[in-house]
């Protein structure tokens, strides 16, 4: 969910220290902070560590948001500088969730059609987690988060060139890793 057209008042209101708009923010901000972090992490544990500390960030860093980026963006830059912190932490990451082949589903699938998918699935999941953190959450914010690469590139602080490259090589390392399963499913 995100905020109405009361966005403005909501966030000064949470400048001035007003307890209830935070909790319109978190309302409306948790899922995705959440969800965000667990196909970063693959972990729910860990997910909901970086989303508590994500509005815990929230909270203390609330004056600094100066209403020159739009806030959802700023408010991804924070989840994001979270999972990286998360990773540059030694943490073990976990497999990506995500749902490359959802578009694989028939109606009519037997279940050997299934048990095949499922195992393509965990396939995608186990590589995509071995990419490099930073096209790792380039793939993320691309394709569950369904962000242009211009909001993907002012979260990250980076050109939309780098992120299309950053996804262009993610692109290219998922297909050679997962070329053995073409033709199956």
């Amino acid at each position: 969910m995100v905020l109405a057209s009361h966005d403005r008042d909501t966030i000064a209101a949470c400048q001035r220290g007003d307890r209830e708009a935070f909790r319109a923010l978190f309302e409306a901000y948790q899922d995705r902070v959440y969800s965000i972090a667990l196909r970063y992490t693959g972990d729910p544990a860990a997910a909901l560590d970086i989303a508590q500390e994500t509005f815990l960030k929230l909270l203390s860093g609330i004056g600094e948001f100066r209403g020159e980026a739009i806030f959802d963006t700023w408010l991804y830059r924070l989840v994001v500088n979270r999972c990286f912190d998360y990773r540059r932490g030694g943490k073990r990451w976990l497999a990506l969730v995500h749902e490359l082949l959802d578009r694989l589903r028939e109606p009519q699938a037997s279940v050997l059609d299934e048990l095949a998918r499922g195992q393509m699935r965990e396939e995608v999941r186990k590589r995509v987690a071995q990419l490099p953190p930073e096209q790792r959450m380039v793939v993320v914010l691309r394709y569950t988060e369904g962000l242009e690469y211009e909001q993907i590139a002012e979260i990250l602080g980076c050109s939309p060139g780098t992120v299309a490259s950053r996804l262009n090589r993610a692109h290219k390392k998922l297909e050679r890793a997962l070329s053995h399963l073409r033709g199956r499913g």
